[in-house]
């Protein structure tokens, strides 16, 4: 059930209707729980049973650490929900990989080996809900949270879990944030109508409109890389990173939206990223509520930038490597996360002190326009990696990038491309001026009847483009 599709829609209106119907706290609680599961269960009936599993390990793990005990006994705990969180995530989504890797190496090595192929189905939103509940745990072990009790506790904790908004694609929530939350009375004048209304419209536009319309002209290039010019495999590789943004932060402008519609407020996940003048500064601006979550439950742990400078790049490399293998289990994600890692080392590299205070290294102190163009071409590079199908590929399309012959390629074909150039110089305006903040303003001045106006004229468009068929959120595969 896509957030784009009619059927969700129609979900969703019932939902928001009999949800502010309802008078008790404890009755919208339960319906919204009801709505969730009945969401989650829409792509696969047998994912509900992983996902109440998930719930009650980490529900009786919070029970466990609030008995006290020693030291001892609460990190037994803590590992008892890391080794069942990982256990389940590792099966699901790793399982296959390392088994085919392994026996790849065997052979290699003249150990004959050919096991049996895992037909193993990912379930949707397994990342996403696993670093959820883990974060609930370790929060509750660090003293940073009151774990919930008895029924009504288990309630609120497996809304904080299957909350459909956020269920398959994130924002990644934390409980500190969002438990607070159910325990306030939602009230229906305290719904920001307007700005959600207008919030998933905008995610909805780059869904439909822009990720859907270009996925068509970014796979033929991906399916057979060096089968055109130089020209199309920039035009390509421009599109996918139009691509790729509009659809993970459209799909997160609906999640916000929504929970906002049903008085929820879940963290911002996108700050412009493509603005970004440096990858670190892309990071902080990209999948916030992912980089946050491996900052705090990771990064920080293992001593951050606390124990020299030595042990503060081997915390970042691990953290990206982790990062990458996070997105998928396939050697090009793993190499995506290195690449990045591999770039906030070296932007760590070249700092100096003075007057006692650390200046930036050289690549965090270009120019604005300079930082934005650097940035932007590593992103890109980098979505090479990520989207090609193997290694060869993304050799094969950085060659014909620089002009570089394979036997495959041909003239660059530009002719038919003019139109998603102009796509492309529209986003990027686009972009610049909802970073500005001037679309907003003026969206937030106009009167009533205008803003209707707007907003059923982009509603228009957006669900005439929603007609013409659609894809599959890519993060739904993580």
């Amino acid at each position: 059930m896509l957030f784009v599709e009619g059927r969700f829609l129609l979900f969703f209106l019932v939902t928001f209707l009999v949800h502010w119907g309802l008078r008790g706290n404890r009755s919208r609680k339960l319906w919204l729980l009801a709505c969730s599961y009945f969401f989650y269960g829409a792509w696969d009936w047998r994912f509900l049973f992983l996902i109440l599993a998930s719930t009650l390990i980490d529900f009786a793990v919070g029970l466990g650490l609030s008995r006290g005990g020693t030291q001892r006994a609460k990190r037994r705990w803590l590992g008892a929900s890391l080794l069942a969180n990982l256990g389940i995530l590792g099966f699901f989504k790793y399982a296959g990989f390392f088994v085919a890797e392994g026996a790849r190496l065997s052979n290699a090595i003249g150990l004959p080996c050919s096991p049996a192929t895992l037909e193993i189905i990912l379930p949707v939103g397994i990342s996403f809900f696993t670093f959820q509940t883990m974060s609930y745990t370790i929060d509750v072990y660090r003293g940073q949270l009151a774990p919930r009790r008895g029924v009504g506790g288990f309630l609120d904790f497996a809304l904080f879990v299957g909350f459909f908004p956020q269920l398959v694609a994130g924002p990644i929530v934390r409980a500190v944030t969002f438990l607070p939350q159910l325990d306030a009375r939602r009230l229906w004048n305290s719904v920001p109508l307007r700005a959600a209304l207008t919030l998933f419209l905008f995610g909805f536009i780059k869904k439909a409109c822009v990720g859907d319309q270009v996925a068509q002209v970014v796979d033929t290039v991906f399916a057979s890389v060096g089968a055109s010019g130089a020209l199309d495999h920039w035009l390509a590789i421009s599109l996918y990173t139009l691509q790729i943004y509009c659809d993970f932060s459209g799909y997160s402008d609906m999640a916000i939206a929504s929970a906002a519609l049903l008085g929820y407020t879940l963290p911002d996940n996108f700050a412009h990223p493509y603005l970004a003048r440096n990858i670190t500064d892309f990071w902080r601006r990209w999948h916030i509520s992912l980089s946050s979550w491996f900052r705090d439950y990771l990064y920080i742990p293992l001593g951050g930038n606390r124990r020299g400078r030595g042990r503060t790049l081997q915390n970042l490399v691990l953290v990206f490597l982790l990062c990458g293998l996070w997105h998928g289990a396939a050697w090009n994600f793993v190499l995506w996360g290195l690449f990045h890692g591999l770039f906030l080392v070296l932007e760590r590299l070249g700092g100096r002190k003075q007057l006692d205070h650390h200046s930036p290294p050289p690549l965090q102190r270009l120019p604005a326009p300079l930082g934005a163009v650097y940035s932007l071409l590593v992103v890109m590079v980098g979505w090479i990696i990520f989207r090609a199908h193997n290694m060869a590929d993304v050799a094969r399309f950085l060659l014909v990038m620089v002009g570089a012959r394979t036997p495959e390629a041909g003239p660059p074909a530009a002719g038919a491309s003019h139109a998603w150039w102009l796509l492309v110089l529209a986003f990027a305006s686009c972009h610049y001026a909802l970073a500005d903040g001037r679309l907003k303003k003026r969206l937030d001045s106009l009167p009533p009847a205008a803003f209707g106006l707007v907003l059923g004229s982009a509603t228009a468009l957006a669900l005439f483009f929603a007609a013409t068929g659609h894809t599959p959120f890519i993060y739904f595969q993580f």
